[in-house]
């Protein structure tokens, strides 16, 4: 919303939320999540157009607005049917009913979360029940986020498409053209797609299986990689150079996190089952056990590789967030592979320059956390590395190693440093889709 009021000065843009802290902390100058460029946005739209604010008064903001974004969340459901896989939508369902009590005039409902294909029918149906007279209306449109956590601005501002869905009616056109002309003010129509409703909220889901799908079969890739001898970079880089393939999200890691990859997928395969499609349900599930496979893999990688046991040694994990330029930890990486960990005994110290002690200890309340990446690191008889922030790469490794224990190990779950200089220091590497120089075999799981 930053970024449309930066855009569109005739705009008033108001975001609500019934967390009052969360609010006071987006009026303040300490913003509740790390975005790069996102603190910047916000001060250019207040400061230059004055026309972005905060509040909590949510049935205000309603009454106020024509239209209405909303980015409830839509996490995983933890009980009845669907448990494990189903969105929860019981947060969309209250915003659903909040908009029909607050309106007293037309509103135009437009969907930012990522939803399961036809819960617009659902809402327009809470909507005209709920409402509070016969004469308003309700339009809802569809326009998802095409965007990703540390790049999240950059995503908006230059978009490779701005996608829009509405019903087939003259309503319906009206509301899209009107969203549409938002976008207008900063994309190229061309980039401005409009389709109807379940196309758009489909498309959502299916781009975000399509990003895991890759990253799975790469990851996939290389583990026979490792074990065959191959170098798993190089096959990315052959196959990169497909223009069919291309080289996008063809990089080995631990595996893929953050709050929407795997839970979208597994909504994905709910739905696809729900209309009994069990062999495209199967086909996408296994996407989601390749990521799981690949955390444990590494972990035990890291096991087998220091003779079979981390007992009381020092591991110094860096990075926890799911990604780099990023706070987030939800579903990282990090938190499957330390608990394997952990459950070895091992002694883990931890060092993330965005992630706070908070959202570490409120996982593993045991483990050392650090503000500083060097004690993090001295004594220690490993570095694994979970997370690809390139401050990692400056280190000087040199006097890293002179402060380790002996032989020092690298696990680089990203394949972000550099093997070849390591290597030479003395440092025992190991990364993702290639054999170390002293292994023979890897543990099959």
């Amino acid at each position: 919303m930053a970024v449309i009021a930066k855009h569109c000065p005739e705009y008033q843009v108001i975001v609500c939320d019934i967390n009052e802290e969360r609010i006071a902390a987006w009026n303040s100058d300490n913003l509740p999540i790390f975005e790069p460029k996102l603190k910047e946005t916000i001060e250019e739209a207040k400061s230059k157009n004055k026309n972005l604010s905060f509040t909590t008064d949510v049935a205000g903001a309603i009454k106020q607005c024509k239209l209405i974004f909303v980015g409830v969340s839509t996490p995983t459901k933890t009980y009845g049917r669907g448990a494990g896989k189903a969105f929860d939508m019981s947060s969309w369902e209250a915003v659903s009913r909040a908009i029909a009590a607050a309106a007293t005039s037309d509103k135009i409902l437009v969907e930012k979360s990522t939803v399961p294909v036809r819960t617009a029918e659902k809402v327009k149906m809470i909507l005209n029940e709920a409402k509070t007279s016969p004469e308003i209306s309700f339009q809802v449109v569809s326009n998802p986020e095409f965007l990703a956590e540390g790049s999240a601005i950059d995503d908006l501002e230059v978009p490779d498409r701005v996608l829009i869905g509405g019903e087939k009616t003259a309503a319906g056109d009206a509301a899209v053209a009107q969203v549409a002309e938002i976008y207008a003010h900063w994309v190229p129509r061309e980039k401005i797609v409009t389709t109807n409703l379940w196309t758009s909220e489909l498309s959502k889901l299916a781009s975000n299986a399509f990003l895991a799908q890759r990253i799975s079969s790469i990851n996939a890739i290389s583990a026979l990689c490792e074990e065959a001898g191959a170098d798993v970079r190089d096959v990315s880089r052959v196959l990169g150079m497909d223009d069919r393939i291309g080289r996008r999200y063809l990089s080995a890691s631990v595996g893929f996190g953050g709050s929407c990859l795997k839970k979208d997928v597994l909504a994905l395969v709910y739905i696809c089952e729900s209309y009994q499609l069990h062999q495209v349900a199967s086909y996408w599930q296994s996407i989601v056990e390749i990521n799981e496979f690949q955390k444990q893999r590494f972990a035990t990688r890291v096991l087998e590789t220091m003779y079979g046991t981390v007992r009381g040694k020092k591991l110094c994990i860096l990075g926890f967030a799911f990604k780099a330029d990023t706070g987030d930890t939800r579903e990282t990486c990090a938190i499957e592979v330390i608990r394997f960990l952990v459950n070895e005994n091992a002694d883990i110290h931890i060092y993330d320059p965005k992630v706070t002690d908070e959202d570490i200890k409120c996982h593993f309340p045991s483990v050392t956390t650090h503000t500083d990446a060097k004690a993090a690191m001295d004594g220690a008889h490993a570095l694994v590395v979970l997370t690809e922030w390139k401050e990692f790469r400056a280190f000087d490794f040199e006097a890293v190693y002179a402060s380790m224990k002996k032989p020092a190990f690298v696990f680089d779950g990203r394949n972000l440093l550099d093997v070849e200089q390591l290597t030479k220091i003395g440092f025992h590497v190991h990364t993702v889709g290639t054999r170390g120089k002293t292994e023979k075999t890897h543990i099959v799981l």
